[in-house]
């Protein structure tokens, strides 16, 4: 492996697969095969759905953002979710790197929007696995009961095609846009994704580590 792959297999601040639980982790959730897109694909799913999606749960400092950390509240959001996999992928020697794209999402909650004052979710993170000689990407951010409640088809993942936020809903209603496209990196650029926050969100954040969002999906969705 060239000098430039061996920065997707090294643990970094916030991809900290070195820590026991997020080998542990990764470990147990691998699957039984020795194939690694077959390992990476079963990282996946245990990370999409063992793990809630909560944007409530953001917290922009190294430690707010690492591996392990996510692993101990069992939730996270898009980004947290895609350090984690990219965590496990490395721990088990799978290259693994995190990107980002802005995206206008037209299925938040009510209070999610009215906090935000906007649908667009700047830096909306996922991971990028390298297997069979290719980039591939993998979006586990939305656990399959919120696709339930949602009304969402859950994304798949085969380790060969990408998989990324499909623009429909069940219902053909517009679910997701892909904006712009951002790049992928070793490890998160915090103060880039720190200044586009401060410009496009609201100064004052706190209601965002208030909200339980899990509550609020049960009462918008109690009628499908």
């Amino acid at each position: 492996m060239n000098s430039e792959m061996q920065q997707y297999i090294q643990p970094s601040p916030t991809i900290d697969f070195d820590n026991i639980t997020v080998a542990k982790f990764a470990g147990e959730n691998s699957g039984a095969s020795a194939d690694q897109r077959e390992q990476a694909v079963s990282l996946y799913y245990a990370v999409r759905d063992s793990i809630r999606y909560d944007p409530y749960s953001m917290n922009l400092s190294i430690e707010g953002l690492r591996a392990s950390t996510t692993l101990s509240i069992g939730k996270g959001w898009c980004v947290a979710k895609a350090i984690l996999l990219a965590g496990c992928c490395r721990s088990l020697g799978i290259p693994a790197r995190l990107g980002f794209a802005d995206v206008r999402n037209h299925l938040t909650t009510t209070r999610l929007r009215e906090i935000m004052k906007t649908d667009v979710f700047f830096w909306h993170g996922y991971t990028s696995i390298y297997l069979g000689g290719l980039w591939v990407k993998a979006t586990p951010a939305f656990n399959i009961e919120l696709c339930e409640r949602f009304r969402l088809k859950p994304l798949d993942f085969d380790g060969f095609k990408d998989s990324i936020y499909h623009p429909f809903d069940l219902e053909g209603n517009k679910h997701m846009e892909y904006l712009r496209h951002r790049g992928e990196f070793a490890d998160v650029p915090i103060d880039q994704i720190i200044d586009t926050f401060r410009r496009e969100y609201t100064p004052d954040d706190s209601s965002l580590k208030e909200g339980d969002f899990d509550r609020e999906v049960a009462i918008e969705t109690q009628n499908h």
